[in-house]
């Protein structure tokens, strides 16, 4: 599974999700598109109206291969992350919305080269990397079972030029869904010719014990054990996936006009604590262990698996800070 590269990772929000299939008919007046923005909203922060998020991590050493020539060991001295994007719905209907999300990340590396002529010494330390989404709904009916239909056409770029244009569809049916149990499946088609895994399945199953204790699975986005704690705030312990993307400009001193891609695939191991500031408001911080599972750097030409350089590092500790806008909170309760 290393080597999947999960662009649903990044993209999990275009799948919105619908609360109870059994609603008395006073929520069925609510409309559909609203209760599954709410539903959305509260799990993943990528989706509310503005969004914003720091993150840290520790110094760590790491392996590499250049062109399949094995690099000595090297180490990263510096490595941060501020992620802003904000997500609106400009046309919302019974039946479907359409809306657009709009995201800038900045990242910042230093690293000690062991040796300095591997061939990348001469990578910038600063990134810039953005992508704008236009993303469509479409909630109907499919063996008797609500279905949700998306599509979401994704522009990405850097600071210098636009690179990439994607596509995304996909579909997810609801089993099952009542005040406790919430199980759903579906499957996401990437149109991305870098990809190597345009097909990637869609798990989710939700469920709330008496004792408080909720288990939320996304699978492949997370699988957490969450806990409230207060009507404010909750504790969450598990995994959740990630990743890290921009676009480089010759770091080939043989061929200094191609362009570059690197991606980084995460998987973020700890505690996730949320908290409620005022009404819409929420304040989220994460930390524990992170394990970059697939670092390459390839050509833009080519897809993620002809990779030029490719990274093993070592795990490390993180630290993530965020702040959202959730303008559900207050109607849905949900946190």
């Amino acid at each position: 599974m290393k080597n999947v590269f999960f662009t649903v990772g990044l993209f999990c929000f275009t799948t919105p999700l619908l609360s109870q299939e059994n609603d008395t008919k006073k929520q069925d007046s609510v409309s559909v598109a609203r209760r599954a923005m709410a539903y959305t909203a509260a799990k993943f922060a990528l989706v509310r109206p503005f969004n914003v998020e720091y993150t840290t991590i520790a110094p760590y050493t790491y392996t590499s291969k250049l062109e399949n020539t094995a690099v000595p060991e090297s180490k990263v001295t510096d490595f941060s992350q501020l992620k802003v994007s904000s997500t609106f719905n400009f046309i919302k209907k019974q039946k479907w919305m359409l809306g657009m999300t709009l995201a800038y990340n900045y990242t910042r590396t230093g690293t000690d080269l062991t040796l300095p002529a591997a061939g990348i010494d001469g990578l910038q330390k600063d990134y810039h990397y953005h992508y704008e989404t236009l993303n469509l709904s479409y909630f109907s009916k499919l063996f008797g079972k609500t279905a949700v239909f998306t599509s979401s056409l994704v522009v990405d770029g850097s600071e210098q030029h636009f690179e990439r244009v994607k596509g995304l569809i996909s579909g997810t049916l609801i089993l099952k869904a009542n005040a406790k149990t919430k199980l759903m499946a579906g499957i996401l088609v990437n149109i991305d010719p870098s990809s190597e895994v345009p097909v990637i399945p869609i798990f989710t199953f939700e469920h709330k014990f008496n004792s408080g204790f909720m288990i939320d699975m996304i699978v492949p986005k997370q699988m957490l054990l969450r806990k409230q704690m207060a009507t404010n705030w909750r504790l969450s312990v598990g995994t959740e996936l990630d990743r890290t993307n921009f676009y480089l400009y010759g770091v080939n001193p043989q061929k200094t006009s191609q362009k570059y891609e690197y991606r980084q695939l995460d998987l973020n191991n700890g505690i996730v604590y949320e908290q409620l500031l005022g009404e819409h408001l929420v304040l989220t911080a994460r930390t524990g262990l992170k394990w970059m599972a697939i670092s390459r750097i390839f050509e833009k030409g080519n897809t993620f698996n002809n990779a030029v350089f490719e990274l093993t590092a070592d795990p490390t500790f993180y630290f993530n800070v965020g702040l959202s806008f959730n303008p559900f909170l207050k109607k849905t309760k949900t946190k």
